[in-house]
This record gives C-alpha cells, sequence and structure tokens, in this order.
C-alpha cells in the first residue's frame, strides 16, 4: 500500500508539537478554539509522554490521551501521533541501567535528559515495541490518526554507545558485512601497526586508544551506529503498519548538514513512508536563510522529489544556541514558506503553546507567553491564511537545474584523524558550493554519488573524499553522455573501506578530470595562493599534472606556483572541470558561470537574495519569490497568472515587497 501523505489531511499541514500533558484540561478547550483561528490543520502528540502513559511495568493510562484525540477529532485537526521512546521512564532504568548509552571514554549518562539510549539494549528493544503495540493496538484505527511519528530526532543528542551490549551487536553486524575475521583483517588493513585478529571476540568498538585508532574500524562503527538505529525505527513502524494498515509513519530528520552527523538518511529514506524534516536556524549566521534552502533541498531529494514534510522549526528563537536570536517581524513566514517553496506540503513548529518549566520554556512557539495579543501571534494567524490560499500546490513537485553530490559515509571518512589538514571540512565546502548555485539563482537537487544523474545538465561535487569505484564510474558515463561534471579538491581519494585507490590521486576521478596530483600541498593557517584570473585560494592546494585537460587558471604563488589550479577536460560529449584549491565566493562563482556556459544553462538576471523557485503540477505552474531583502524588487514573469496570496493578475512583472513572499500559479495549458 502507498503511503505518502496524512490520511485525511485534505490541506498543506499547518501545526506544531502539542504538549496538553503540560497543561490542566480547561486549557485544552481554550487550545482546539485558538488552533481553528489560525488554522491549524494538524498537530503532533505524545512524543515524549511513555512515564504518563504506562505509569509503571505493565500498568497503562490511555485516559487523558482518548481524550484529547476525541477532542482534536471534533474540531476537525488530524493528529500526528508519537510513539514516546525517545525518552523511556525513571523506573525502566532503575531495572535497565544498562540500557543508559557509554561513551567512547567509558562514562555511562544518567538518566534526566532525552534520547540518552544504548540501541543495542534488547530491554530497551522489547519495551519499546510493548508501549508500541499499545499505542498501535488502542489507536491504529482512530479517526483523528493522520500519520505516525516514530521516536524524535534519531541521533539527537546520543547515536553511539560503547557498551560491551553494543560490542557483542557490533561484531554481529561485522560478521553481516565481512563473514570471516580473515576478510575484516583484509578490509580493516590489520597488518598496519599490528592489529590482526583471530577471533571475532577481540574485535571492540573504536573506544578511546592511543595516539588515533583504525579508520576503517571507526568508518565501519559509524554504519553500524547508523543501522542499529534505523533497525529499531524500521521495528517500531512494522508494528505500526500491522495494527494501523493505511496510516503512514515517518519519523523526523535533521537533514540540514550543520544539525546532524550521524545517520546516514540516503538508506534512512528508503524506510520511511514520508520524508519530514526539522530545521532551525543558525541565528548568528549572516544570511541564515541559505542554509535553510539547503536544507530543503536535501530534504526534497532524500523524498526522490516527492513532496515532503516540515514537521518542525521555530516561529521565533530557539534556547540553546549560544545566542538564541529572535526572528524579525515577516521572518517566520518568509522561513515557512521558503520551505513549502522548495517541496514541503506544509509548515509545522515546535511547539504549539509555550512551555512554562523545563530545558525548552525560552524556546519560541506559535502560542507564546505573550499569548494571543502578540505580533508572533498575529503572524501566526496570518501564515495559516497563507497558507490556506496555497492549497492548490499540494502534491506539485519543484523543477531543479542541477544536481550536487552528497554522501554521509563519506563525511564520516574525511572527518577522521591525521587528513593532510584539518581545516578541509567537507560540510564547509558543501555550504560553500551550495551558496555559490544559490547566488547564481540554481535549484539544486542533491543526490548519491551512484544515482543516475542522466537528467541534469549540471552536477557538481563538492567534497567526495571517498568514492567507490561504481560511483567513480557512474560520474564518468554521465560526462561520456554529454554531462557537465564540476569536481572541488580532495575528492575520489580513497574507496569505501578508506583504502587509497591503486596509482596516482585522484584514484576514481582521474580519468575522467584528466590529471593526475602528484602531491598535496595544504596550507599554513591564514596562508592565501593567488590565481591568474585575480581568485584567490586558502588552507588547501596541489601538484596537479595534466593528462588531457586544459589548464583554465593556474597559481601564481604558493607551493603549487605556475601548476594548474582549476582544469577543464572534455571526455566523451561532455566536460568535466577540477578546481585544486578552497576557493571564495568569487572563485566559485567564476567556475559555475563557464561550467554553466558549458551546460547551456541561461545566467538569472535576478537580485541577490530573492529565491525564485518553481512547482510544477497536474493543475500549473506555481513561482515562488522570496524577497529576503529590505527593499521591494522586481522580477518577470514569462506567462501571465494569478497571485496565490493576495489575488493580484499579474503580467510581465511580479512585484515583491521587502521581506515578503508571493506566489504566482500559471494553469497547465
Amino acid at each position: 500500500m502507498e503511503r505518502h501523505w496524512p490520511v485525511g489531511l485534505d490541506a498543506l499541514a499547518y501545526g506544531g508539537d502539542y504538549t496538553p500533558e503540560q497543561w490542566p484540561k480547561p486549557v485544552w478547550q481554550e487550545d482546539v478554539r485558538l488552533m481553528r483561528e489560525a488554522g491549524v490543520t494538524m498537530v503532533s502528540v505524545g512524543i515524549f509522554t511513555w512515564a504518563l502513559l504506562e505509569p509503571e511495568p505493565g500498568q497503562y493510562d490511555f485516559g487523558w490521551l482518548d481524550q484529547l484525540l476525541d477532542l482534536l477529532h471534533d474540531n476537525g485537526i488530524r493528529v500526528d501521533l508519537g510513539t514516546p521512546t525517545v525518552v523511556p521512564p525513571a523506573w525502566f532504568y532503575e531495572r535497565h541501567p544498562e540500557a543508559l548509552p557509554v561513551t567512547r571514554e567509558g562514562m555511562r549518562h544518567a538518566f534526566g535528559g532525552r534520547g540518552a539510549i544504548c540501541h543495542s539494549s534488547p530491554a530497551y528493544q522489547r519495551a519499546a515495541v510493548s508501549i508500541i503495540e499499545q499505542l498501535a493496538r488502542r489507536y491504529g484505527r482512530h479517526p483523528a490518526v493522520a500519520l505516525w511519528h516514530v521516536h524524535n530526532e534519531y541521533g539527537a543528542p546520543v547515536s553511539a554507545c560503547y557498551c560491551e551490549t553494543s560490542a557483542v551487536a557490533f561484531r554481529g553486524w561485522l560478521a553481516g558485512r565481512y563473514t570471516t575475521v580473515k576478510e575484516l583483517n583484509e578490509a580493516w588493513g590489520t597488518t598496519f601497526w599490528g592489529q590482526t585478529y583471530n577471533s571475532w571476540e577481540q574485535v571492540h568498538p573504536p573506544r578511546l586508544v592511543p595516539p588515533v585508532g583504525n579508520p576503517t574500524q571507526q568508518l565501519d562503527w559509524a554504519r553500524f551506529t547508523s543501522d542499529e538505529l534505523l533497525e529499531n525505527f524500521k521495528r517500531e513502524r512494522d508494528v505500526l503498519h500491522a495494527h494501523s494498515p493505511g496510516i503512514p509513519v515517518t519519523t523526523n530528520f535533521h537533514a540540514a548538514l550543520s544539525q546532524c552527523e550521524s545517520l546516514d538518511y540516503w538508506a534512512w529514506a528508503r524506510e520511511v513512508d514520508l520524508v519530514t524534516n526539522d530545521h532551525y536556524l543558525v541565528a548568528e549566521a549572516d544570511r541564515n536563510h541559505v542554509n535553510l534552502a539547503m536544507a530543503a533541498d536535501i530534504t526534497r531529494s532524500l523524498a526522490g522529489g516527492r513532496p515532503w514534510l516540515l514537521l518542525e522549526h521555530s516561529t521565533s528563537a530557539v534556547n540553546w544556541q549560544p545566542r538564541n536570536i529572535a526572528k524579525r517581524p515577516g521572518e517566520m513566514a518568509r522561513n515557512s514558506l521558503a520551505h513549502v517553496a522548495r517541496g514541503s506540503d506544509g509548515a509545522m513548529f515546535f511547539q504549539w503553546r509555550a512551555s512554562r518549566f523545563g530545558a525548552e520554556k525560552f524556546h519560541s512557539a506559535m502560542l507564546p507567553h505573550a499569548g494571543a495579543e502578540s505580533r508572533i501571534w498575529r503572524e501566526v494567524v496570518r501564515l495559516g491564511q497563507d497558507l490556506g490560499a496555497l492549497a492548490p500546490i499540494r502534491g506539485s513537485r519543484v523543477v531543479a537545474d542541477v544536481a550536487m553530490l552528497w554522501d554521509w559515509q563519506s563525511w564520516w571518512a574525511q572527518r577522521l584523524e591525521w587528513r593532510p589538514s584539518a581545516d578541509l571540512d567537507a560540510r564547509e565546502r558543501a555550504d560553500t558550493w551550495y551558496a555559490a548555485a544559490y547566488d547564481r539563482h540554481l535549484t539544486v537537487d542533491f543526490a548519491h554519488p551512484e544515482a543516475d544523474l542522466c537528467d541534469y545538465p549540471l552536477v557538481v561535487v563538492p567534497a567526495l573524499y571517498a568514492m567507490t569505484d561504481v560511483a567513480g564510474a557512474n560520474l564518468r558515463r554521465y560526462v561520456e553522455d554529454g554531462g557537465v561534471l564540476v569536481v572541488s579538491c580532495f575528492s575520489g581519494i580513497v574507496d569505501e573501506r578508506d583504502v587509497i585507490h591503486p596509482g596516482a590521486h585522484p584514484g576514481a576521478l582521474r580519468d575522467v578530470l584528466g590529471l593526475t596530483v602528484e602531491e598535496f600541498t595544504p596550507l599554513r593557517a591564514g596562508e592565501r595562493v593567488r590565481l591568474d584570473n585575480e581568485m584567490t585560494g586558502d588552507v588547501w592546494s596541489e601538484v596537479v599534472t595534466l593528462g588531457g585537460a586544459e589548464p583554465v587558471w593556474s597559481y601564481l604563488d604558493g607551493p603549487a606556483a605556475g601548476l594548474p589550479a582549476v582544469t577543464r577536460h572534455v571526455e566523451g560529449r561532455g566536460t568535466a572541470w577540477y578546481v585544486s584549491t578552497r576557493l571564495a565566493a568569487d572563485g566559485l562563482d567564476a567556475v559555475l558561470h563557464a561550467a554553466s556556459a558549458d551546460a547551456s544553462l541561461a545566467p538569472r538576471d535576478l537580485p541577490r537574495d530573492v529565491e525564485v523557485v518553481e512547482r510544477t503540477g497536474s493543475e500549473g505552474r506555481y513561482l515562488f519569490a522570496i524577497n529576503h531583502t529590505g527593499e521591494e524588487v522586481t522580477i518577470p514573469v514569462a506567462e501571465p497568472g494569478a497571485e496565490l496570496v493576495t489575488g493580484a493578475d499579474v503580467t510581465g512583472h511580479l512585484h515583491v515587497p521587502a521581506g515578503e513572499v508571493r506566489v504566482v500559479v500559471t494553469p497547465t495549458r
């Protein structure tokens, strides 16, 4: 059965995490009244309620949840029902202290936060399935339930546990991957430093060792950790599918590269019925709307281009950053609608009503401490109205211009110890290359390195240190068939075992790039190199030898003075560009300008920090224009249409006031 959207939700999703257990029941009536006033269509409930639902082992109290679901249903509000397995009760840990996770340094966490779980613990797995079965049997066919929400933000704040129970599970995972200890030794290169194993029992998690541990062991441990958490998700999902047929099951990702590092979301995305995501602005960052766009594009890509759902973001300030900057007037709507522009079929928040106690009492909410007389509340009501007007976009898809390759496992590998430069960071390169594409007004899909890329005229590889032979062949085939490829430095160096590809660097990309890298020549802190087009690089340079490629720009100084810095190689019907240093924004823009010309991507004459993104559906094309600037802007519109937010007719040009969003629909002919 296809499960891709909350059952019974015929509008865009709008609402937030609702925690009525923190409030007396008379407040519930006020909540649903205000939800209706705001246009709320769905709320998430029950995420942190295991101790309330099962106050003692095997003793259950569902009366309050019965009343809540009935109340929401009677008021036309759909429910994303959470499974409360992110925080087992205190009584559980009293019985099973071994289920608390152990750090790499050997310290065991204590009860009292959230997400402190050894995911390999059989006791935890049994208890989780038990409470899920109770919930699924009771509410699997409740008319309010539109979506199941398993756990909460897997991997945050704790993903790995280094206890002996996890060690046993790790050995089992390794045996499934390598079959024999001999194969393990070969894969891990244990002849280095005399690390050879004679039996599975000698293998342990990569606990703290001097001076550094085996890199392949650490990489496999990261894979195991992601897989172990995923198995727990699948275990809960399968119970829900069995007892609640037809209701989709999800878990909220943290797909922004700045917010979650421990899960391979390409693998996770295959297992959820609906891809959902949580996103929180890095409040102090300059132009943090660029990271928002990137997170939305990543999430849409994980969904395979299908619509997805923003399950959490904030109306204003969060509470856990060093300086929790409040959003300015209009910023909440811009943030919300930017996610919608890039494929989300709704905008949900944490949380509905601001908490008066606990660790998140200073976190913003749809209904803030200031109540319904506040600016935030007025903006919440207006956003609900706008999302109601945008309901026709539901189910439409985003039109992308280019693909950017990203692989969580390569990121894990590059972050390990003793790389040529601690300053060359994969995430930074992904952020910076994405920002360069954003500033050229290119809409980006993210793709796995082994994915089919034939539909994209341009593919960018910002950082891919670890690359399989399959991925290397995929990129060569893409270029030979007419694609344009842009590769950044320190890519294609090792295989999936963190073993150097045979021959000169970059082994997996050597042929398609038409060059070899004789030596990495990292730069000192603060050192820069000049290129002959007045661009500069920092952190990194390389000694590049041409093997068919042509030099485009060369180094004027530094360790590789006189040698190629940026190259272009014609391969088959396509071209492959290589950038051997860490270019700043102007340099990346110059590379993308030239590569876009190769790919026949016409430049777009649009103001900086004005997003223009298109979604298409069976009923029409929807052009989103989001103005992040302080001035009104005018953008060209190719065909006459109607603006959905204001209802105005649009011909030729669209005026977008400062800080506002406009959406033009053009009917499909």
